[in-house]
């Protein structure tokens, strides 16, 4: 943990202080950092853009990934005021953030009907066992796109 950390929380608790204060959507905000300094900072946005990915974490990756003219965020730590959701925590372990701190728990969350332990417990079923039907089809069409990447010499590896 960095030195500055208490004041990174700070700043990510102040961003879904504001959020709700200016009804811009709900009480959650992150902040990224690297070497010791804020890079992006992110509250969320879901109803304000009609995008139900528009997470404070998520809004934080895209923004810092823009400002650092990359998809890898390596060397990077978030500070969130809320334990990340599933999509989030996935986010932010694509992005290759290197540490995650976070205030509210999703107990916390929970309380206040933002319930993630439901996907928590969807991730971990079977396909034909989850809310949502999921149907493979078209396989043998599909894996002839994967094999053309897989051969691919000039391709950027994410």
């Amino acid at each position: 943990m960095s030195k500055h950390s208490e004041k990174f929380m700070l700043e990510a608790i102040s961003l879904s202080k504001e959020n709700i204060k200016n009804a811009t959507g709900g009480p959650f905000g992150a902040v990224i950092v690297k070497d010791g300094e804020i890079i992006s900072g992110g509250s969320n946005q879901v109803t304000t853009h009609n995008d139900p990915t528009a997470h404070a974490e998520i809004e934080a990756i895209r923004a810092a990934c823009k400002k650092l003219k990359s998809f890898s965020l390596e060397g990077c730590e978030i500070y969130t005021s809320c334990e990340p959701c599933p999509m989030c925590l996935s986010a932010i372990y694509w992005a290759r953030i290197e540490s995650i701190y976070f205030a509210n728990s999703r107990e916390d969350a929970a309380e206040l009907n933002f319930d993630d332990e439901f996907l928590y417990r969807e991730i971990n079923k079977e396909n034909h066992n989850r809310k949502i039907p999921m149907v493979q089809m078209l396989r043998d069409e599909a894996i002839k796109v994967f094999n053309d990447w897989k051969h691919k010499e000039d391709k950027i590896h994410y």
